[in-house]
């Protein structure tokens, strides 16, 4: 199978084409605009293998995206191109807008006047595979049942509003002109090559550093926690198995509150490289809370779990083994990052303060 696959050189993505290359025999098209966290290192031996072609393009533009069509005749699309960070979307709303509304909207036309020139054996092969986020349903309560594929949506930030439109377009291209599209809703996914201004990486970072370690109001908001190469897997097994019109949610059943989260890296990192000074939890500092914070997101993921036979491999405690051990392996590539793109400074919040958290 090839496959055209959008945003392969950000986190998710990268995770994606390296399970692609190294456990199948499927060649990849990577189109990525190589935005602020795009990484081409996080290709690894993927980048020069002859199965990956990596082609540095925008969504947003139609005539490329026919080009490349026209030229690689994929067999699937793997969506995964967006800007995915709230606190970005909360300080300039526009470009997420941009890339995940209007770029989706360009690539479903794309793929629609692609899809409607192949044979019908090509035709019913086809699968638009569309990457989402569990931010689409809102946020849960203590009590509340996880998220399912038939929750209602009920977006609360720029961010998953943007998100939530281009899941309703893919939906609308399946049943108005029967693209044989489908949808994933995904859990926070955490792993290496993870830019460091989402939590995890941050505050593996910081504690690295010696430097406080910012927590939103009390700590207490949830989320369930997916490392990424298990939702990695999960996709493919999705793109090779999903059903037209379906909906899967993915994740891991591994609900932490940023509290745990921040304690967990603490413990782990004092035990892996521990600090004269004393266990890091000191560092912990509480910020004001991040405007709109939604409380708790959980999936159910039964319904992936049987469909696609798939399982995550990873408790969170294992995951997060891993992750921190990859921040300390790989200090020079995240030290290029804080000396230039990003220094560790709080998004989403004016005026702005130092300290990201989530």
């Amino acid at each position: 199978m090839r496959i055209l696959l959008t945003g392969g050189c950000g986190f998710i993505g990268s995770a994606v084409v390296r399970h692609l290359i190294r456990t199948t025999g499927h060649s990849v098209v990577n189109i990525d605009a190589m935005t602020y966290a795009a990484s081409e290192d996080a290709l690894e031996e993927a980048l020069n293998d002859p199965r990956h072609t990596l082609v540095k393009a925008n969504i947003t533009d139609a005539a490329t995206m026919a080009e490349v069509f026209a030229t690689h005749k994929p067999d699937a699309v793997m969506h995964l191109a967006a800007e995915s960070h709230v606190d970005r979307s909360i300080d300039g709303p526009g470009v997420f807008v941009q890339t995940n509304v209007i770029g989706t909207f360009v690539l479903l036309d794309t793929a629609r006047q692609y899809w409607s020139g192949l044979d019908e054996a090509g035709k019913a092969a086809f699968r638009f595979h569309h990457i989402s986020t569990d931010e689409v349903f809102g946020a849960l309560e203590d009590g509340d049942p996880p998220f399912t594929e038939t929750t209602p949506y009920d977006p609360r930030s720029p961010y998953s509003a943007s998100k939530a439109a281009s899941d309703h377009l893919v939906r609308a291209w399946y049943h108005t002109y029967h693209l044989p599209a489908f949808v994933t809703n995904t859990t926070n996914n955490y792993g290496p090559w993870h830019f460091p201004e989402k939590l995890i990486p941050l505050v593996t970072i910081n504690a690295i550093e010696g430097k406080p370690l910012p927590i939103y109001g009390d700590g207490s908001n949830k989320r369930d926690w997916l490392f990424v190469e298990d939702h990695a897997e999960a996709l493919v097994k999705a793109v090779e198995q999903g059903k037209p019109g379906e909906t899967y949610a993915i994740g891991a059943r591994q609900p932490r509150s940023n509290l745990e989260v921040v304690t967990t890296i603490c413990r782990v990192l004092d035990e892996l490289r521990p600090d004269p000074a004393g266990p890091r939890e000191r560092l912990i500092t509480y910020v004001t809370d991040r405007p709109g914070h939604d409380f708790r997101y959980e999936i159910d993921a039964s319904h992936a779990e049987e469909s696609l036979g798939w399982k995550a491999r990873h408790d969170f405690e294992r995951g997060i083994r891993r992750t921190v051990q990859w921040y300390l392996d790989h200090e020079d590539w995240w030290q290029a990052i804080r000396s230039g793109r990003y220094t560790g400074q709080r998004l989403g919040t004016s005026p702005a303060k130092t300290g990201e958290a989530a």
